[in-house]
C-alpha cells in the first residue's frame, strides 16, 4: 500500500507542483506574440497558424506556448481568434507551456486577456464558459463574430471533454 502511496505521488507530484506552487510569471517582452491572462498567472508565447487537425503538429507546438488555430484570425482581425493548450499533460511530460490552460476554468464574467503582438494590444473580457464534446466543432470554425475564444481538455488529465472561454474585445 505505501508503494502505491508512493507511486501516486510520484506520477502527480509535476501536476500537484503546478497548482499549489506556480512558477513566477516571465516579464513580457516588448516584442514578439504573447498571451497573458493576469487573474490566474499566464503569459506564454502563441505559436501562429497551428492546424487543430494535425496532433502531431499541435502537440510539438503547445511544448512551446499556446496555439493560435489555423481556423480563425489574427487578433484585430473581424472574426474569432481561436487559441488552445493543454490543462494537462503526462507527469513525465509537463512543462510549463503544455500545462499553461490547466486555472482557464478559474476565469469569470469581466476578467482580462491580453494578447500582445509585437508593439499592439489587444484586450479582452471573458463574457462566458461552456464545456463542449471534442466532436463539437461549430466553434473551431465560428469566424462571422469578432470574439477570442480560449480552449483546453477539461476535467484535468483527461482529453474527454473541451473547456472554451469565451471573450470579447475592448
Amino acid at each position: 500500500m505505501a508503494f502505491s502511496l508512493l507511486l501516486l505521488l510520484f506520477i502527480y507530484y509535476p501536476v500537484i507542483e503546478l497548482y499549489f506552487f506556480p512558477q513566477p510569471v516571465p516579464k513580457v517582452s516588448t516584442q514578439g506574440f504573447f498571451i497573458e491572462i493576469p487573474k490566474i498567472h499566464v503569459v506564454s508565447p502563441i505559436i501562429p497558424n497551428v492546424d487543430p487537425f494535425n496532433d502531431a503538429k499541435y502537440h510539438e507546438a503547445l511544448t512551446h506556448g499556446v496555439a493560435l488555430s489555423n481556423t480563425g484570425v489574427m487578433p484585430g482581425q473581424n472574426g474569432t481568434v481561436y487559441i488552445f493548450a493543454h490543462s494537462s499533460d503526462f507527469p513525465w511530460r509537463i512543462t510549463r507551456y503544455n500545462t499553461i490552460f490547466y486555472k482557464i476554468g478559474e476565469l469569470k464574467v469581466g476578467d482580462i486577456i491580453i494578447i500582445q503582438n509585437e508593439q499592439q494590444i489587444y484586450r479582452y473580457t471573458v463574457t462566458g464558459q461552456k464545456v463542449v464534446w471534442p466532436s463539437d466543432l461549430k466553434y473551431l470554425t465560428e469566424t462571422k463574430t469578432n470574439q477570442l475564444i480560449l480552449q483546453t481538455c477539461t476535467p484535468i488529465g483527461t482529453s474527454l471533454l473541451r473547456l472554451l472561454v469565451f471573450a470579447k474585445p475592448i
